[in-house]
């Protein structure tokens, strides 16, 4: 972490007046659960010095707002219509996520209108030709069982805030939960500052969903642990396919655009991985410390090798794509098809029988369905969401830090994205893993 102060102060729409109608305690060690107060906070950061008499420092004197239900709520839920939209590519717990709103909006705070917006943002402009859908605990009952989002999900419309904040006042929408990652968030904070221009009450709170793991700040988003589960079984069958080939190599790319944690996590999970490439880590491919060259001793050595690569390694490797998506984010090449015709042309230069065997499980890792770990995940953060928006708090997303889940401003949580550390401990396990050299650029050739 480094020394830049970041102020983590959440907003609030007004004064929170109305008793809250979850029954809860008001004092310590009576046996139930307790309300969380505005005056909870944990540290941001757990980093500590030594001062000259032997006492505990933090580096960081930043706080973070607890999250949970507060005694006294800003809206009363008899006058609450809530709104649940998913943005951006489906991933694993999505569905998860709109079963916890909903049923905390309306077991807990008795809420009855809650509206489920069709293909992200695109669903609330004005010419949007998807109706919403009326959600309730029978629609949602059993959703978390199945891969992707019953509300559907797409890109774009995020940038036309004005149009959006006119369908929430004609809608009378009080509340606004987003679903989704960096572009999403960016796209809530708009809407956010036009909601504050006009002087509505709207709360609009965000829920990170990010398969890359890419959002700042935040343990994890959800889907992470998913996608780490559903990949291993591939690597395994990579693996396989190499060590009953002659030469084999099974190469799997995985998705991870500017973040490599999935092929990271993955590389730990099964161990069965040589060589880990992640956008953070730039390789060569040619000359005496490329990959090639150390993929050729691989094989002679061992007789087979996996690779497994992440959708943004190596595209300064490609010619620069001009593309974008309706998110804006670049349409990167496809770096597994490359690296399968440049190591078998490589091999084959070098006259020596090689196999290669390319997977790609992009599409079925993000399209299934959460596992246990990021089911309970998402039965938090949709709760602790719903307990934010009905205290009246705006413009924070729910993430958790240190084990705690906590609020966080928006805007904060996406001013920087989030990235292996290659001087981390994270990526020395992956090394101490895999055996791969710290680094594959010809400069670093001693």
């Amino acid at each position: 972490m480094n020394n830049e102060k970041m102020d983590f102060t959440i907003a609030n729409l007004g004064e929170a007046k109305i008793a809250n109608p979850i029954l809860m305690s008001t004092t310590q060690n009576d046996g139930q659960a307790a309300y969380v107060s505005d005056d909870d906070h944990i540290l941001f950061g757990i980093d500590t010095d030594i001062d000259e008499n032997g006492h505990p420092v933090p580096r960081h004197e930043e706080m973070l707002e607890l999250a949970g239900p507060r005694q006294k709520i800003y809206f009363n839920p008899v006058h609450v219509h809530a709104a649940i939209c998913t943005c951006g590519g489906i991933c694993p717990g999505l569905n998860n996520v709109i079963r916890a709103v909903v049923r905390c909006f309306w077991y807990r705070y008795g809420v009855r209108r809650i509206s489920g917006i069709q293909y992200g943002y695109q669903g609330l402009l004005e010419n949007s030709p998807w109706p919403v859908i009326p959600l309730d605990p029978d629609l949602v009952d059993d959703i978390q069982e199945k891969g992707g989002t019953i509300l559907g999900s797409a890109r774009g419309g995020g940038k036309q805030v004005e149009e959006i904040v006119d369908t929430l006042m004609k809608m009378n929408i009080n509340i606004l939960v987003a679903i989704g990652g960096d572009g999403t968030l960016r796209g809530a904070y708009d809407i956010y500052e036009e909601v504050k221009r006009r002087n509505l009450k709207i709360s609009v709170i965000g829920i990170p969903k990010t398969i890359d793991n890419d959002l700042s700040l935040i343990q994890s988003s959800f889907g992470v642990d998913t996608a780490v589960q559903m990949a291993v079984p591939v690597v395994r069958g990579a693996h396989v396919e190499a060590k009953n080939s002659i030469h084999g190599i099974g190469l799997v790319k995985v998705m991870g655009r500017e973040s490599g944690f999935i092929a990271a996590n993955t590389s730990l999970a099964q161990s069965d991985v040589n060589f880990c490439l992640i956008p953070e880590n730039p390789f060569d491919l040619d000359g005496p410390n490329g990959l090639l060259e150390h993929l050729r001793r691989r094989i002679l050595d061992r007789g087979h090798a996996v690779v497994l690569v992440s959708e943004g390694a190596g595209q300064d490797l490609l010619p620069k794509s001009t593309e974008t998506d309706a998110s804006g984010n670049v349409k990167f090449h496809d770096i597994g098809v490359f690296l399968k015709d440049r190591i078998t042309a490589y091999f084959k230069g070098e006259g020596i029988e090689a196999n290669v065997k390319y997977i790609d499980p992009s599409y079925i890792i993000r399209s299934a369905p959460a596992d246990s770990y990021d089911s309970i995940y998402c039965a938090r953060l949709g709760a602790h969401a719903v307990h934010a928006a009905m205290a009246g708090k705006t413009q924070l997303l729910i993430g958790q830090i240190h084990n705690r889940f906590v609020h966080l401003p928006i805007q904060v949580a996406v001013s920087k994205r989030n990235h292996v550390d290659l001087e981390g401990a994270l990526w020395r396990d992956v090394l101490e893993n895999t055996r791969q050299p710290h680094s594959m650029k010809n400069f670093d050739f001693n």
